[in-house]
């Protein structure tokens, strides 16, 4: 079983999405689950202010893939409308995977064999209005290392 946290609040799901910022290195791949409204796009715009991206960071149902300069580059992907495999070599999936950034896959599990093996899988779960339950489940060394100091920065800043 992989590391857990809770947030609270929208505010605190992007604070924790900075704290994992800080973890992150060129190549790294996050999946994230979870329901529609479950707090996906806001994680990645804590991670995205941490990467110093300018502008909004929103969802890219519509456009798939939106990519963000900052300190690394930031893949934002979205696989809700992808209903075959297939497709993800028309939005450029492995080689985005393979490029010189991270990636964030909202609706990550929809298409689990096309992931690398060492990604990290982040379940979002709805307990409130408000409160939102992460699940950290690594699939390799990299991500292991990555949910263990994420992990830990959210539990030490717990009481910030």
């Amino acid at each position: 079983m992989g590391d857990m946290f809770t947030t609270q609040s929208a505010e605190e799901t992007e604070w924790v999405g900075r704290l994992l910022a800080s973890c992150l290195q060129a190549g790294d791949v996050i999946a994230l689950s979870g329901d529609l409204g479950a707090g996906k796009t806001h994680l990645v715009q804590g991670v995205a202010s941490s990467l110093g991206v300018d502008g909004a960071v929103t969802s890219p149902t519509f456009n798939i893939l939106l990519v963000h300069a900052g300190r690394l580059p930031l893949y934002h992907l979205d696989l809700y409308r992808l209903d075959d495999p297939a497709q993800l070599e028309d939005i450029d999936f492995y080689a985005t995977l393979e490029g010189d950034g991270v990636s964030f896959i909202e609706w990550g599990d929809r298409f689990p064999d096309e992931l690398p093996a060492d990604h990290l899988l982040v379940e979002i779960s709805r307990l409130s209005e408000t409160g939102r339950d992460f699940r950290l489940t690594p699939g390799g060394p990299r991500s292991a290392e990555v949910a263990s100091a994420w992990s830990r920065a959210v539990h030490e800043g717990a009481g910030r």
